[in-house]
């Protein structure tokens, strides 16, 4: 059998430290990415499910970052040593694809072992990332979560904008930006997070725009970048010329840039539905959260509005090899993290979306967004509109790698070294070198 990853394995050591195990219990590891507060609630909702029943143990173990646990998994796999679950990020899902005999399809897994499955049950524009053209699912969905707008209301008062109404425009927000700044209410206007993920995948998404060609990588493997469309690049010159003028602040690739809105730095920061309780831990200050602006005349959703934004997060893939035993623990232990209770828990914790209906109708019964305005945002903007071919997600191979290349050239933009047309020219190129070498990897 011949095993492709088109993602390069780390030669690292793979250890496990379990626990003694119940006797006679079917021993489940789960590998994942949360560290911290996230990491002890993994590992509480395991505990949940040990205690249901006495047949099977799941053994949740961190393994750092995402792209650590997916290499880790990978150099586990090549040695014979895997997990039964692991957690890999959206952008691993071609990759994931493309390992041949090394997954067992979650469709699959849950008609082999008997376990009452219901695709429908799950949010639509959460499973149609991780599904088959047919509609089958080859993950399951776990922390899934997608971009909102935080904004300080306390800033906003200030200044003498409404706290209680965000801009909902492009134009509209950076006007509210430099009122901000301008009235020395904030030293800068905003920030975000994951700038790639947020301000060109989300932001085309949203305005309807592909990211690239074959339905975003959906429908084959020989797609290419078209990040540098019109679009986009008026987007990314207007936020490196906000650069210019101080008051758009870059604070890093990933996360980082959380600090200068918890810090009152910037007024606004565009960050996933799940940063909710790390602003509410960190912050001292009231703040809101409002959708993703739009511009009116790029826009070419549904009336010319915006269209719908996209999942980031992970997903649980179930690795072959393991035996008749632990696959049919590992389908118990799916339905029971599929469980409102447990999706409830899980989403009013992390701010992740609950990945059920029945979880989204439990939250709306407790009262959940009554008592937290704006909570609901991030389920409001994925369900906004029916996805299309452009915003249903993208699946493109080596998407971790061309991330970075993405990022590279914003940076260029941020510090007024390139134009936009020329850094995302020049992105699109590099990425489709790499796009055309995860064809012929997977090929070959």
């Amino acid at each position: 059998m011949r095993i492709r990853f088109a993602f390069a394995a780390s030669a690292l050591a793979i250890t496990v430290a379990a626990p003694a195990m119940a006797q006679d219990r079917v021993q489940i590891d789960w590998w994942h990415a949360m560290g911290g507060a996230l990491g002890e609630k993994v590992d509480e909702i395991a505990a949940g499910f040990n205690a249901s029943q006495d047949q099977y143990e799941v053994v949740p173990t961190y393994q750092g970052s995402y792209a650590d646990t997916m290499n880790a998994a990978i150099a586990a796999f090549r040695a014979g040593e895997q997990p039964d679950i692991v957690q890999v990020f959206e952008v691993g899902t071609a990759t994931m694809m493309s390992a041949e005999g090394a997954i067992y399809p979650v469709y699959q897994l849950m008609e082999d072992t008997g376990t009452p499955f219901d695709p429908d049950a799950y949010l639509p524009a959460v499973t149609g990332y991780y599904t088959t053209p047919e509609g089958q699912m080859l993950s399951m969905p776990f922390n899934s979560s997608t971009p909102v707008m935080y904004y300080n209301r306390e800033i906003f008062a200030e200044a003498g904008l409404d706290p209680d109404s965000p801009p909902e425009t492009w134009p509209e927000f950076f006007d509210a930006m430099r009122t901000i700044v301008e009235s020395g209410a904030a030293d800068c206007g905003f920030t975000t997070t994951w700038q790639s993920w947020i301000q060109v995948e989300n932001f085309s998404a949203w305005h309807n725009v592909p990211i690239g060609t074959q339905e975003n990588g959906f429908a084959g493997l020989d797609t290419e970048l078209t990040i540098n469309n019109p679009a986009v690049v008026t987007h990314i010159q207007n936020l490196g010329d906000l650069a210019a003028e101080g008051i758009f602040q870059y604070g890093g690739r990933q996360s980082d840039s959380g600090a200068l809105f918890d810090s009152g730095t910037c007024a606004v920061t565009f960050a996933s539905s799940a940063g909710y309780a790390g602003f509410v831990a960190n912050s001292t200050f009231d703040f809101g959260i409002g959708m993703l602006p739009y511009y009116p005349d790029l826009a070419e959703g549904p009336n010319g509005g915006p269209q719908n934004s996209i999942i980031g997060g992970a997903t649980l893939w179930v690795l072959s090899g393991a035996t008749d035993e632990e696959y049919a623990g590992v389908a118990q232990f799916f339905s029971y993290l599929s469980s409102p209770e447990v999706q409830y828990d899980w989403h009013q914790f992390t701010g992740y979306l609950p990945i059920t209906l029945a979880a989204y109708e439990l939250a709306q019964a407790e009262g959940l967004y009554e008592e937290r305005p704006g909570f609901d945002t991030a389920i409001n903007q994925i369900n906004l509109n029916p996805p299309t071919a452009n915003s249903k997600g993208l699946r493109f191979g080596y998407m971790v790698q061309i991330r970075d290349i993405i990022n590279a050239q914003l940076e260029n933009v941020w510090a007024g070294n390139s134009t936009a047309q020329e850094a995302l020219d020049a992105a699109v190129e590099e990425s489709n070198e790499l796009l055309r070498q995860f064809e012929e990897d997977v090929s070959g």
